[in-house]
């Protein structure tokens, strides 16, 4: 069988040369185009299996080349290369057809991943299957992966790329609905694991008596409605991740048989007095503060230092302000795509709605609240109207908040900024918002003080 060929698109030639030989080096066929005119010359006369091109290029841009490779190539899957300064640009480009996009520099693991997943969605539809047993939950590993702009954002992916290649056992921290299991799974395919399987287990769902057979098997006749013998998650994840979200939530008494499956990489079956070793990697996840539970006695210490070899903190949404357009877009697009839906985009008064809430559910409500806008839409834009009514002031700011409303937006910030005097930033804090949200609005309405 021929090796599948790519067509890279860059104008940088030594990074596209480093590239290429990558590609070469894991037994693809890859040709290298500097220019735009030259990769549409190459896509007229060859066939390619993919398609990497870079979102600059100097006879025009990566969005006009990915308009006409769908017109004339419309099978040929694309992956965009991007740095972070271009994230919505690559956002866009996944509206428009784009498979996905990878941000520069490039990480060869998290590249081999997405080349698999394009050359797979370009032979067959994609199905997401869910499996539910007692809180067990296991789904393909993503393969959009957003990455934020926002300080806080970069520093979480800058701890995830580092901790990502090894053995160690994560601990992820965060409130509800910030994208603790997202991060699991980047982590996950970050490391020389990614082939294997990622199992997540809902620890708040387990019960004292169900959790030990979840965990680590039975016997058959172990117990009452133990009909036949039964792997536990342990055993099925051998070699891959098991995710054990809201850790916190394990009952104590399993957390005995927890710690010592993590210190002696053995697990026993309920009835059985035979170990069976095993190999995983363990990512946990809480949002609560785990040494709080320690000292009111419902969680153990040793196991806590166990898990916490190394933490990250998923920053809640109030904190990457900067962050919630490209997470808005992001699950637009997948709205469009789960409701059949055609939405282009946001208006300017319903971005500034999104940049004015609080999201106190986080990435979580943020999506709903998009779905269902994407579902009351009916022009080519998501309107004000079609959104979720906020109540809850913004979050982030000291002292007395000012809610932003959609309706007197204009006047409250003319009032905040009068009130403090015309100090832009003291006006920030006063309605909630970061400081350069407030230009933004400023710009848009055309706000002259």
């Amino acid at each position: 069988m021929p090796p599948l060929s790519i067509l890279i698109i860059e104008d940088d030639i030594t990074f596209g040369t480093i590239i290429r030989k990558w590609f070469e080096k894991n037994g693809y066929a890859p040709r290298l185009a500097t220019r735009a005119a030259e990769a549409r010359s190459l896509l007229e006369t060859e066939s390619f299996s993919l398609v990497l091109s870079d979102m600059r290029l100097p006879d025009g841009d990566g969005i006009m080349l990915l308009t006409w490779i769908r017109e004339h190539r419309p099978q040929t899957p694309v992956i965009m290369m991007t740095g972070y300064a271009e994230v919505q640009g690559a956002v866009n480009a996944m509206k428009l057809g784009a498979y996905d996009y990878l941000e520069k520099p490039i990480n060869p693991s998290v590249l081999e991943e997405k080349i698999r997943g394009a050359l797979k969605s370009a032979r067959e539809p994609v199905s997401v299957p869910v499996i539910k047993e007692y809180g067990l939950k296991e789904q393909p590993v993503v393969s959009g992966v957003v990455y934020g702009g926002s300080p806080a954002s970069q520093t979480m992916h800058k701890h995830i790329d580092l901790v990502a290649p090894t053995n160690m056992t994560v601990l992820i921290c965060g409130e509800s609905g910030t994208g603790k299991e997202y991060a699991a799974r980047l982590i996950h395919k970050g490391s020389k694991r990614s082939g294997e399987r990622f199992i997540a287990v809902d620890c708040g769902s387990l019960s004292s008596e169900l959790a030990p057979s979840e965990l680590f098997g039975h016997l058959k006749g172990s117990f009452t409605s133990a009909v036949n013998d039964k792997r536990g998650v342990f055993e099925e994840a051998d070699g891959g991740t098991v995710f054990l979200d809201e850790i916190g939530n394990l009952p104590y008494e399993v957390q005995v048989q927890l710690l010592r499956a993590l210190q002696e990489k053995t697990v026993r079956r309920i009835g059985s007095t035979t170990d069976i070793k095993v190999d995983v990697r363990i990512i946990a996840a809480t949002n609560e503060n785990l040494q709080a539970a320690v000292r009111q006695g419902r969680f153990r210490e040793d196991l806590f230092y166990r898990l916490n070899e190394f933490a990250i903190t998923v920053p809640p949404l109030r904190e990457r302000r900067e962050d919630i357009m490209v997470f808005a877009e992001h699950f637009l697009a997948e709205a469009n795509a789960e409701l059949g839906k055609n939405i282009s985009g946001f208006s300017r008064p319903a971005v500034a709605v999104l940049n004015g809430h609080g999201w106190s559910g986080n990435l979580r409500e943020l999506r709903n609240s998009v779905r269902r806008a994407v579902l009351f839409a009916e022009g080519g834009m998501v309107e004000p109207d079609n959104l979720p009514v906020f109540d809850s002031p913004a979050l982030g700011a000291t002292g007395s908040v000012e809610p932003l409303k959609p309706m007197d937006e204009k006047d409250r910030i003319i009032s905040a900024i009068r009130r403090a005097g015309g100090n832009k930033s003291k006006a920030a804090k006063m309605l909630g918002v970061d400081r350069k949200t407030l230009y933004n609005k400023i710009h848009q309405y055309g706000i002259d003080l």
